[in-house]
């Protein structure tokens, strides 16, 4: 059961990104459509740095994905049936997780809701500029989020917390 909950919450948490990352791309190159002025540019080159930096190393690379890899090996090693059907949602850390991160989590979950809300506002090519730093910052997160839980699925002594309550 272990194998199978662990599976599903990477899968699960992959998905979700893969299917991000595909839709916002999408929006991001409407944006070449339409005629860039020099402050598009320079946006276009801040931005991607700041999101490549910020969500890419230091949000995901720093935080999500080495907790979210030493929860699915945790989840590898104790399931339950709850933890199977909602594995993605465990290895994400909604619920058991200590009070503080699941407040964190939930906090952050509902910025990002509604960030996503106000940049859907954006006019071209605003939105595609925004979107496409968010997809630089989502692929870094998919790419760390594999190897971290490579390393925590085959490491004796991973280094990182799952941060589940004792």
């Amino acid at each position: 059961m272990g194998v199978i909950a662990a599976t599903w919450g990477f899968v699960g948490i992959f998905s979700l990104f893969g299917f991000a990352i595909v839709r916002l791309g999408q929006i991001s190159a409407d944006a070449w459509s339409t005629q860039f002025a020099w402050q598009h540019w320079l946006t276009l080159v801040v931005w991607v740095l700041f999101m490549a930096y910020n969500e890419g190393y230091k949000g995901f690379q720093k935080g999500f994905s080495p907790r979210v890899a030493a929860r699915t090996a945790y989840l590898y090693k104790n399931p339950s049936v709850l933890r199977l059907v909602l594995a993605p949602l465990f290895c994400m850390g909604f619920f058991h997780i200590s009070r503080k991160r699941q407040i964190l989590t939930f906090a952050l979950t509902l910025m990002i809701f509604g960030l996503v809300q106000a940049v859907s506002l954006l006019q071209q090519p605003w939105r595609g500029i925004v979107d496409l730093g968010v997809v630089i910052g989502l692929f870094w997160g998919l790419v760390t989020l594999s190897l971290f839980t490579f390393q925590a699925l085959t490491q004796e002594n991973y280094p990182h917390s799952p941060d589940v309550p004792a």
